[in-house]
């Protein structure tokens, strides 16, 4: 015991442990299982379609990335070092990592590269524990207890009034949802901890675990809305965001008795840096790069300095993807616009819509986007290029994480 720091939060579950079990493998000789918490909304449930893994395959530098991830017959490689254990809206699914553990089963997240490389900078097993749902807030949902209570701002509640609603009723549906999402996370963390070998049967109590570090990747459904946010977009306008997830980190570590638990918050980057913004999308960059700030603010408070990082998920963006989808809408909009003069039917204005994108993109170009994209920017794309290199980067940055704050 005295080998581990009181910060390190090993817990022993247990002695009980016949000999055939310590000898059943090699992998829990050593260190305690290092356990990563991850959590957030839609982007952190991940809507990459696995058919967009194919896209990796015509990138030079995203072909390790897909070696990683598949087999050479292009089957999911399943990882025997590093098991998941995913809480969501259809409940739990766990097991050992491969995808399918995104939105959905034919869809994967951050998680997946998260895990991959987290593995493979520490050398030894690891679990995952995943909560995300999509649409959920950091002003209601994920409210951390320390935030207190949702307070509606006097323009709320006017508009509450003229809708003819019970201000103390709404008030009380208000606070019954508070939290909700931050409660559901934490008894699920707390359910796996307790059990681990529910989610890893092989695993050994004797050697106990580590809680080793905590990603952050939320923010869409409190970046727009401006009704909690009425001055998003002006200096401050986004102050309560930072204050909350302040408040989150601290209560995550207390709740967990983790009080130097590594955080890697994932700051919202879809459509790329704000710098790069066309003018379709100018309107949004003053709002959109103060909601960044905000959300990168808290790793720049003296407390949190050595073992709290924010990542701009901007930089892993495909400029490329962008571009093509920018070019494809315009297309398909001067193709409906000669439809609609020349009177063509259904199958008609079809065809001549594939005639439109057949001379204006190249095979390549086509390729790229068949299998580069499989959703909206907001869920950046659907691109597993994208929501790959996002989670291979938050593990980069926890890495120097997890050896600062004396985990093994």
């Amino acid at each position: 015991m005295s080998k581990f720091s009181r910060l390190q939060q090993v817990s022993f579950l247990g002695m009980g442990v016949s000999l055939l079990l310590l000898a059943s493998s090699d992998l829990w000789a050593g260190e305690p299982l290092k356990v990563f918490i991850l959590a957030g909304q839609s982007n952190m449930q991940g809507h990459a379609h696995v058919r967009t893994l194919q896209h990796l395959a015509m990138h030079e530098e995203t072909k390790p990335m897909l070696a990683a991830i598949q087999n050479s017959d292009g089957t999911p490689k399943v990882h025997d070092q590093v098991w998941i254990s995913y809480l969501s809206s259809d409940g739990v699914k766990q097991g050992k990592l491969t995808t399918g553990y995104g939105a959905n089963a034919e869809k994967l997240g951050p998680e997946l590269t998260f895990g991959i490389y987290m593995q493979q900078a520490l050398g030894e097993p690891i679990l995952l524990i995943k909560t995300a749902w999509g649409g959920k807030s950091l002003h209601t949902d994920f409210r951390p207890p320390s935030a207190g209570p949702f307070v509606f701002a006097e323009s709320q509640r006017e508009q509450i009034r003229k809708q003819g609603k019970d201000l103390e009723s709404v008030q009380a549906e208000k606070i019954a949802v508070t939290g909700i999402a931050y409660r559901d996370m934490m008894a699920h963390v707390k359910k796996v901890l307790g059990d681990i070998r529910t989610v890893c049967p092989d695993y050994n109590q004797e050697q106990g675990y580590q809680l080793a570090g905590f990603v952050w990747l939320q923010g869409w459904n409190d970046m727009v809305d401006g009704s909690v946010y009425p001055d998003r977009g002006k200096p401050g306008g986004y102050d309560q965001y930072s204050i909350n997830l302040a408040h989150l980190i601290r209560d995550v570590r207390r709740d967990l008795d983790a009080p130097l638990l590594p955080f890697v918050i994932g700051v919202l980057g879809v459509g790329g840096p704000t710098a790069d913004y066309g003018p379709a999308e100018m309107r949004y960059q003053a709002i959109h790069q103060s909601f960044r700030d905000a959300m990168a603010a808290p790793s720049k408070l003296p407390e949190f300095q050595g073992n709290v990082v924010a990542i701009p998920t901007e930089r892993y963006w495909d400029p490329e993807l962008t571009a093509l989808r920018t070019r494809e809408s315009q297309t398909r909009e001067r193709a409906k616009r000669q439809s609609k003069e020349q009177q063509l039917d259904v199958p008609s204005a079809q065809r001549l819509e594939i005639e439109f994108r057949n001379a204006e993109f190249t095979p390549r170009e086509l390729e790229i986007l068949e299998k580069g994209v499989s959703n909206a920017e907001f869920h950046y794309l659907g691109s597993a290029r994208i929501l790959g290199g996002i989670g291979k980067g938050f593990a980069e940055a926890m890495v120097p994480l997890v050896k600062r704050t004396n985990i093994p």
